[in-house]
């Protein structure tokens, strides 16, 4: 794991930096910068867009008693695409707007789930089971 970070680090740089002088020769300077701004700019719009659109569904999962776990996902995909589109580059962009991809988002989440849902365990009562008590203090709850 520890070699795959430092390939990261080293390899994603080197590749953004190639593709930077390859796009720079072909459209120019001032261009490929225009082209990497946009990205950022779109991508924020896009993600502020699909990021209302989850929470609400996360609220209307758990309004309906479910676990919002798609949700979850699809958030955790959302911070990652912003990560990777405000970074500049063009191999970077492209992996935040796939993201930004419902059913890439999907099958990111399939992928996921064979990889380590299998690792996840989730116990419910027993030990760990906090009891306390609930007192509803709303405007004209019971009180």
């Amino acid at each position: 794991m520890a070699f795959a970070i430092l390939l990261a680090l080293i390899g994603v740089p080197l590749v953004e930096i190639a593709v930077f002088i390859e796009v720079g020769g072909w459209i120019g300077l001032w261009p490929t910068l225009a082209v990497i701004v946009l990205t950022a700019v779109v991508g924020t719009w896009l993600i502020r867009a699909q990021g209302i659109g989850v929470v609400m569904r996360a609220r209307r999962t758990i309004a309906e008693g479910g676990a919002p776990l798609r949700e979850l996902f699809d958030g955790v995909c959302l911070v990652v695409a912003g990560a990777l589109l405000l970074t500049p580059g063009f191999v970077t962009d492209a992996a935040g707007f796939l993201l930004l991809v419902p059913p890439f988002r999907s099958l990111a989440g399939i992928w996921a789930w064979q990889r380590w849902g299998r690792k996840v365990r989730v116990q419910q009562g027993g030990p760990g089971v906090i009891e306390g008590e609930y007192r509803d203090d709303t405007p004209g709850g019971p009180g």
